[in-house]
């Protein structure tokens, strides 16, 4: 990389990091960034992944106290988290990338359909579902899938994760993004494990991504604690269309 080229890595890091702790999505500008300054696309992937973990960790510690009280509960949804990842790494490493062009956005568009409706979602299975703290099996099959689509690529993971959280969790969007923010660190950083030892990684782009993903997640934490329910829901939304318009463009 260029000098100029490192600082466009790094500024969209912070946009990544920022994006990320509030609702997801922050690999649509990294992303697109690594590919624009001349990586190839798997390269571009991987050493994004191993970058966003910073960002991650900063997000997660942002949220500290909406993390209160779910212990137990991401302790088991994050094995399905480590699992799923494990497993979508392999996939990009194995399989071409078209299988997912098709499923990715149709994905995602489910997510903000899920984060939409999701109070009277919530009203509906509480009519009809046993209580359950720790949002049943059918929970913890989705945080897997979520887990595997991650690994394999992961724009959108944030939001496809806040709708199944938000849909089988009696929890206000707050305590959910908090979880969400926990459980997509468990992602990255599995699959940056994985990517370390057998993918084609470039350190200089992981390290500008990480620089800026680091400062971007601290910056988000302290704004998306703040917003309202509602905003809340809306910006997701909001990134989710940006997200499908970006994937089948």
């Amino acid at each position: 990389m260029t000098p100029w080229e490192a600082v466009a890595v790094f500024a969209a890091g912070i946009g990544a990091g920022a994006i990320n702790a509030v609702v997801g999505s922050g690999s649509l500008i990294t992303f697109p960034t690594m590919l624009a300054v001349g990586f190839p696309p798997i390269v571009a992937n991987v050493s994004n992944n191993v970058g966003l973990v910073p960002g991650g960790v900063t997000g997660v510690l942002g949220y500290r106290a909406e993390l209160k009280g779910q212990r137990e509960r991401l302790l088991r949804l994050g094995v399905a988290s480590v699992i799923g990842s494990l497993a979508g790494g392999v996939l990009l490493l194995r399989l071409p990338a078209e299988a997912f062009k098709v499923i990715v956005p149709v994905l995602i568009a489910v997510a903000c359909l899920l984060v939409v409706f999701q109070p009277r979602i919530n009203e509906w299975l509480a009519a009809r579902r046993r209580p359950h703290p720790h949002g049943g099996p059918w929970l913890w099959l989705g945080v897997l899938g979520a887990g595997m689509y991650g690994g394999y690529f992961g724009a959108a993971q944030g939001i496809v994760l806040i709708g199944l959280l938000g849909s089988f969790l009696d929890e206000d969007l707050q305590r959910v993004n908090a979880a969400k923010n926990l459980l997509s660190l468990l992602v990255n950083a599995t699959a940056a494990v994985l990517f370390a030892f057998i993918a084609p990684v470039d350190w200089a782009a992981v390290l500008m991504v990480a620089l800026g993903s680091a400062v971007g997640g601290f910056l988000g934490a302290r704004l998306g604690r703040r917003l309202p329910a509602p905003l809340l829901r809306g910006f997701i939304v909001v990134v989710g269309i940006v997200a499908i318009v970006k994937l089948v463009s």
